[in-house]
């Protein structure tokens, strides 16, 4: 039968005494200069939340005939933008989905771009 190290770890070794000593933090004290906010994110130089473009000005329209205004809502590559990324809301999100897959399938616009 195999002898257990008392150390209690099974990676070999178990008083810490290769790492040195942490028992002395030096000037810092306890928690290190950051102080105890740890999982906290703190306000200020975040990015503002966007506002719907399509609630805000009631007069714009989703419409697929216009492959103009829904450039804005694809990418480089010809994928759909997502709601975080756009700032629409899901209502018009989800308009903004219809018409962009409508507006391909009347070849007013790529399903994906040509090149390379």
């Amino acid at each position: 039968m195999m002898e257990r190290d008392s150390g209690g770890s099974r990676f070999g070794g178990g008083d810490r005494g290769d790492r040195g000593d942490r028992g002395d933090r030096g000037e810092r004290g306890e928690r290190g200069e950051r102080g105890g906010d740890r999982g906290r994110r703190r306000g200020g130089g975040g990015r503002r939340k966007r506002v719907c473009r399509f609630c805000a000005d009631k007069g714009l329209r989703i419409d697929y005939k216009d492959p103009y205004s829904l450039r804005y809502f694809i990418t480089d590559r010809g994928r759909i933008v997502p709601r975080r990324i756009s700032g629409t809301c899901a209502k018009h999100q989800r308009r903004v989905s219809q018409a962009l897959k409508r507006a391909r399938n009347v070849a007013l616009m790529p399903f994906t771009v040509s090149g390379r």
